[in-house]
């Protein structure tokens, strides 16, 4: 399973669950359940439109207001980054 300088999976293909613990864990990162169900749900949404989700359609899918507030609360930083990164999915640009 190759990653780039940030972690980031260059296969999508290689994404589990157990990789996504170990990469976690690697950053020194607790994915809880609530953590979990953002990640699947991100997951969901790229095979759906091929692209990682910009910030504010997915806040939407979880009836969060536009700045995403409970996202930040939840990872600190970088959220959709972060979301991507433990689910395997390719690093996100723009407005994450």
């Amino acid at each position: 399973m190759e990653r780039d300088g940030d972690g980031f999976l260059l296969n999508i293909n290689d994404w589990s669950e157990a990789l996504m613990y170990q990469m976690a864990k690697e950053d020194d990162f607790e994915i809880t359940d609530e953590i979990k169900e953002y990640i699947l749900k991100a997951r969901e949404m790229f095979s759906q439109s091929g692209t990682v989700p910009a910030m504010r359609d997915f806040a939407k899918e979880f009836g969060m207001d536009r700045k995403a507030t409970k996202l930040y609360e939840v990872f600190k930083s970088g959220p959709m980054k972060k979301i991507a990164k433990y689910g395997g999915l390719p690093k996100p640009t723009g407005c994450v």
